[in-house]
C-alpha cells in the first residue's frame, strides 16, 4: 500500500479551517498515487482542546465535521484524529479518537487507551480511555490504529512504566500486518532521537512497519516538531518529514521505499527553529500581526530580537530602547546598531522623566529610607508600563525577553520585565541563551554586535551593576538549576555531583521554590527542555516545604521582586 503521511499545522477549535487543510492534502496525496493517508492526533479539532472538550457544542461540532470531511476526501483512504463521545455511564464527556473515513464515509473509529497525566499532558482529566481496541482491514492490510501513547509503553524498552496495559502489543499480537500511530507528540531537546529509537525498538520486536505522523506547529506554550517517520521491520527509517514545518511525504509498503526530506539537526538548531514557530504561532493563532521587543543592548533582548524577526518579518517587530540614569551608552548604541541590522522598527523612549516624578511621589511615604532595590524596580516598571502602552496602542503583542535562569530565582521584575504577552527565552537557560544568540548571529549576518557577546550581563538598575553582584555566575547556576528542576534532584546530590559547596547550592534551590508566585503571573513561555516553567510543573505557592536541613528558609523576598 501507498501511504501518504500528512504532517499538518492545526489551531485548536478551527474546525472550518482544519477541515479545509485537511481536504486539500487529502487531495495532494491522492494525486500522487497514495492509497491513505494519515493526519496526527485530534487533528480535525486541534490539539490540546483542554476544557473545550467540557462543551457538547464542541463534541457535537467533531462529529459532524468529521462526517464533511469523509465527504469531501472519498476519493481516497483518510485516518484522522477527533473528539468522540463517552459513553453514557462514564466519569468523562469525550473520547480521544482516531476515524477511518471511506467511501465518503466514517467505517472504524478507534479510541485511545492511555492517557497520558504527567508533564504538559493532562488527558485523563479530559478524555474516557477505551477498555478494548481492534485491528482494522485496510487494502488488505491488518493494521494495528493507534493513537500517540498507546505505543509508548512497551516493557522490553522503558525501565519505567506508566501503564498496566500495552495497546500496540495487545493489537499486534492479534496478527496485525502494520503499526499506524497518529501522534501530537511535543518537542524538547532530543525528544526526536528518543521517539525514534522507541519506534525502531516496536519495529524490531513486532516485526511489522511502524508508521508515524505527528503534529507540526505551536499551540500555546508547547510546539510540535513533526519530524514523521515510517520504520521498516529492520529498524531502518525509510520516509522522514522535515522539522517545524507542514509536509507531505510518502512510504510505500510493497517496495518498503519513501520519501526522506531533511530534517532540523539537534541541539541549538533545533531549539532555535522551535522558539521561531512558537512565536510566529502563538502571535498569529490569537490574533495579532506585529510584536514588540524592549531591546536593553543586552543578549536576552537581542536574541528575542532576531527570534521576532524570523518568525514575524522585520516588518512587523518594533524594537524600543527605554535608557535611564544608569544604562551605558554602549547598551543604547549597540540596540540601535542591532535594530538597523535587522531592519526593524527602532524607538528610543528615555525614562528619566517619569523615573524623577515617581520618586518625587514617593518621597514623602519613604522619608528616613536609604534608596534600595524599590528604586531599581520602579525602573523596570516604567519600561513594562511604556511596552505596554505601545501593545494597547499598536495591537502589537510584547515579547518579554527574560530567561529560564532569571525567571528560576526570581531575578525578574513582577509587572516590569516580566510584562507581556510570550516570553520566548522562558525555557531558555542563559548559558543557551549565548549559544542560540551566536547561532543567529551565523543565520543573520552577525546582527547581534560582538560587544553584547562580551561585556559581563548586567540589569544596569544602579550603578555599576552586574548580574553577578546577586547570583553564582551562569555557567555554575545552570547546571544547578537543571539538575534540580529538570530531574528533581535533591541539594545533597547536586552539591556532591557538581563538586559545589552545598550551602550555595541549597541557597539555589531556595530561590528557585520560594518564587513560584512569581512565575505563575508570568507571560506564557515555548517550552524547549524536558520540564519547563508553566503547565508542566505544578508546584504551590504558599507551602514551607525545603530538602535537606531547614536554613535561610525564614526569607520572604530576593531582589528584584
Amino acid at each position: 500500500m501507498r501511504l501518504a503521511l500528512a504532517q499538518i499545522n492545526t489551531t485548536v477549535g478551527d474546525f472550518a479551517g482544519n477541515r479545509a487543510k485537511m481536504t486539500a492534502y487529502a487531495r495532494r496525496a491522492q494525486s500522487a498515487g497514495a492509497e491513505l493517508v494519515l493526519f496526527p492526533e485530534l487533528s480535525l479539532c486541534g490539539y490540546p482542546p483542554r476544557d473545550l472538550v467540557e462543551k457538547p457544542d464542541f463534541i457535537a461540532r467533531n462529529r459532524a465535521e468529521l462526517e464533511c470531511l469523509a465527504q469531501s476526501t472519498s476519493g481516497i483512504r483518510v485516518i484522522c484524529g477527533f473528539v468522540g463521545p463517552a459513553p453514557a455511564e462514564s466519569a468523562r464527556t469525550a473520547m480521544n479518537c482516531a476515524g477511518l473515513l471511506d467511501g465518503g464515509e466514517v467505517r472504524f473509529i478507534q479510541q485511545k487507551m492511555l492517557l497520558p497525566n504527567y508533564d504538559v499532558f493532562d488527558e485523563a482529566r479530559h478524555f474516557w480511555p477505551a477498555s478494548s481496541q481492534s485491528l482494522v482491514e485496510i487494502g488488505g492490510a491488518r493494521a494495528a490504529l493507534t493513537i500517540c501513547e498507546d505505543i509508548w509503553n512497551d516493557k522490553e524498552h522503558w525501565k519505567k512504566r506508566y501503564y498496566t496495559r500495552d495497546p500496540a502489543e495487545e493489537l499486534l499480537r492479534g496478527g496485525g500486518d502494520v503499526l499506524l500511530n497518529i501522534s501530537a507528540s511535543p518537542y524538547n531537546l532530543g525528544k526526536r532521537e528518543l521517539r525514534r529509537d522507541m519506534l525502531r525498538a516496536l519495529a524490531i520486536k513486532h516485526r511489522v512497519p511502524v508508521v508515524l505522523v505527528n503534529l507540526v506547529g505551536g499551540n500555546d506554550s508547547i510546539v510540535f516538531d513533526g519530524s514523521s517517520c515510517a520504520i521498516d521491520v529492520e529498524g531502518n527509517v525509510r520516509a522522514s518529514a522535515a522539522s517545524f514545518e507542514e509536509d507531505l511525504v510518502f512510504y510505500d509498503t510493497a517496495s518498503n521505499s519513501g520519501d526522506r526530506h531533511a530534517e532540523t539537526p539537534e541541539g541549538a538548531e533545533s531549539v532555535y527553529a522551535a522558539l521561531v514557530l512558537g512565536a510566529r504561532d502563538y502571535v498569529k493563532k490569537c490574533g495579532f500581526a506585529r510584536a514588540i521587543v524592549g531591546l536593553s543592548g543586552g543578549i536576552d533582548s537581542a536574541l528575542t530580537a532576531c527570534l521576532a524577526m524570523e518568525a514575524l518579518g522585520a516588518a512587523n517587530v518594533t524594537g524600543v530602547a527605554m535608557p535611564g540614569p544608569y544604562n551605558s551608552p554602549d547598551s543604547l548604541e549597540d540596540a540601535a546598531v542591532m535594530a538597523k541590522h535587522l531592519g526593524i522598527q527602532f524607538l528610543e523612549i528615555p525614562i528619566h522623566a517619569p523615573f524623577a516624578a515617581y520618586r518625587a511621589a514617593l518621597k514623602p511615604a519613604f522619608a528616613g529610607r536609604a534608596e534600595d532595590v524599590t528604586e531599581e524596580n520602579l525602573q523596570s516598571r516604567i519600561r513594562g508600563t511604556t511596552l505596554m502602552a505601545l501593545s494597547n496602542k499598536f495591537q502589537a503583542l510584547v515579547f518579554s525577553t527574560g530567561n529560564k535562569s532569571e525567571m528560576a530565582v526570581g531575578y525578574a521584575t513582577l509587572y516590569g520585565d516580566m510584562c507581556g504577552g510570550l516570553a520566548l527565552l522562558a525555557d531558555v537557560p542563559k548559558t543557551m541563551v549565548y549559544e542560540l544568540s551566536r547561532l543567529a548571529n551565523t543565520r543573520l549576518n552577525g546582527a547581534i554586535p560582538e560587544r553584547v557577546f562580551t561585556k559581563a550581563p548586567s540589569a544596569e538598575l544602579r550603578p555599576n551593576q552586574k548580574d553577578s553582584d546577586s547570583l553564582p555566575e551562569y555557567s555554575v547556576l545552570d547546571p544547578v538549576l537543571k539538575a534540580y528542576i529538570e530531574e528533581y534532584q535533591a541539594p545533597e546530590r547536586i552539591s556532591q555531583d557538581l563538586h559545589l559547596p552545598i550551602e550555595l547550592v541549597r541557597d539555589i534551590c531556595w530561590r528557585v521554590d520560594r518564587n513560584e508566585y512569581k512565575r505563575q503571573q508570568a507571560a506564557p513561555g515555548i517550552r524547549v527542555t524536558s520540564k519547563a516553567f508553566g503547565p508542566g510543573r505544578r508546584f504551590p505557592i504558599a507551602q514551607k516545604y525545603a530538602e535537606g536541613p531547614e536554613a535561610k528558609h525564614e526569607r520572604a523576598y530576593v531582589e528584584h521582586q
